[in-house]
């Protein structure tokens, strides 16, 4: 499969020609090759987006239609959802129910935003008897978006509904380990109607085809998912052109579980937080604080669920945790496993591989656990990207709210109790963008998502998605002349 760039309606190849490979998790095979997209690429895309935006049609066109590209974009999407359920489970690794998931929620995300571009209201604020004034809301321009692979789809969609709502256009650069959903997007707005040049898609590598976007000029607002170490970088590098910049960057989230908690419910949510998507999730609860009383009875708990998770290829119907995304991870992940055993951390779970030869050459890492960790350990510091729990006792609320906070992330956290005043109390004593109360992981596209501290900068989802690719105008009028 030979994939192409979106540039101004149309498909085509990186100037130079040269391409990159793009592997199945699953198999270590080559499933595609995508552009290897340099500058002059990404300057072609960036100004396909800009005259979109400053004279071409969408920069006339009404919050209506807008409107009615979203919500025919929602009904193609779920009229495609088998075929896109296939592919991003063969690209990211995901088992095909998670993929069913996150396709569902991308048709949703349309639609969900399709309703806004119609609900966008300015504010008519009192100056007096001799004045008046309107504060009206416009897009911010062109908008360009930067997104991982461990959601390609999803992530992507996440920030292009609400751009194009907003009336922005948009140049997408999708992560390179994970290109093929992404391109799916360009055609299923095509179909609904969107017009050439709003939308225009590149693959590549962070150095060549990320960076041109970041430092452009001609681009007003980037909006970045991925490290902090990129997030970092692109933070600097937008600096010189001080345009907006929004972050959703990594975490440690704790997993609180209290001795009073449904214990059953606990431990499965507590094992789906940090082994769902392969622990390929930036809000994965990756600290798991259980309360000295019940410490060793959710251990061994949550043991024999990590042991009967099923690995295998991702498009197989009883795998229950598929492949990392890449060999790269694959790596990193197991070298935090070996950094935890140096630290002197137990290994609670069996070393396993998956025994299907055909997946003999994928990127899997099973599921694992460490008990008798504290909280100084590398494992329990640093955002580990995988499957790996570190199991912590604590002894009462005020202990495990000062360990919850030390940490330089606060993208989210859960918390585990029958008692809800604790969990309030708790709740509200975490700092943290999302907490769960004896829940874990939903982040429903209604309401807010993104981090404190070191866990980003801005706001995705809901209403407060739609914010940052809107500028706020004040028109003063005097009506006394």
């Amino acid at each position: 499969m030979d994939l192409q760039n979106y540039v101004n309606g149309k498909w085509v190849d990186a100037r130079d020609g040269s391409r990159f490979d793009v592997f199945e998790p699953a198999t270590g095979e080559v499933l595609a090759t995508a552009p290897d997209s340099k500058p002059a690429d990404v300057d072609a895309a960036i100004d396909a987006a800009r005259a979109a935006f400053d004279t071409g049609p969408w920069a006339t066109m009404s919050e209506r239609d807008r409107a009615r590209i979203l919500l025919r974009a929602a009904e193609i999407a779920r009229r495609e959802h088998d075929r896109l359920v296939e592919m991003e489970s063969r690209d990211s690794g995901k088992p095909l129910e998670e993929a069913k998931h996150d396709i569902d929620e991308v048709a949703f995300m349309f639609e969900y935003y399709g309703g806004w571009a119609t609900k966008i209201h300015g504010d008519i604020p009192p100056v007096g008897p001799g004045a008046m004034s309107l504060v009206v809301k416009e897009p911010v321009g062109v908008a360009a978006m930067i997104t991982p692979w461990n959601y390609p789809m999803l992530m992507a969609v996440q920030k292009v509904a609400p751009a194009l709502a907003a009336g922005c256009t948009a140049i997408l650069k999708p992560a390179e380990q994970t290109p093929l959903t992404a391109l799916e997007i360009p055609k299923i707005l095509e179909e609904a109607g969107l017009p050439p040049g709003v939308l225009n898609v590149v693959t590549g590598f962070g150095e060549t085809a990320g960076h041109p976007l970041v430092v452009s000029p001609k681009v007003d607002k980037v909006g970045f998912t991925g490290s902090l170490e990129v997030g970092k970088l692109i933070m600097k590098n937008g600096a010189d052109t001080l345009k907006r910049v929004t972050l959703e960057l990594g975490g440690k989230s704790p997993n609180i579980v209290f001795a009073d908690a449904d214990f059953e419910h606990a431990i499965q949510g507590t094992c789906d937080g940090i082994f769902g998507n392969q622990g390929e999730i930036c809000s994965a609860g990756s600290r798991v604080f259980v309360e000295r009383s019940v410490y060793n009875d959710a251990l061994e708990q949550m043991v024999a669920v990590a042991q009967a998770i099923t690995m295998g290829g991702s498009l197989e119907p009883d795998t229950t945790m598929g492949p990392l995304v890449s060999k790269e991870q694959q790596e990193r992940v197991l070298s935090y496993i070996a950094a935890g055993k140096a630290e002197g951390a137990r290994l609670a779970t069996t070393e396993r591989t998956v025994t299907d030869e055909r997946y003999r050459n994928g990127y899997f890492v099973p599921p694992t656990i460490f008990a008798d960790v504290n909280n100084n350990m590398k494992i329990a510091r640093e955002e580990i990207f995988g499957p790996v729990m570190s199991v912590i006792p604590f002894d009462d609320v005020d202990e495990v709210t000062r360990l919850a906070n030390d940490t330089n992330f606060g993208l989210a956290a859960a918390i585990w109790t029958r008692d809800i005043g604790k969990a309030l109390r708790t709740a509200k004593a975490i700092r943290a963008g999302t907490v769960w109360i004896n829940d874990s992981q939903p982040a429903p596209t209604e309401a807010p998502w993104g981090g404190y501290k070191e866990s980003g900068i801005g706001r995705e989802l809901g209403p407060h998605g739609i914010e940052d690719y809107l500028e706020t105008k004040h028109i003063y009028i005097n009506i006394e002349r």
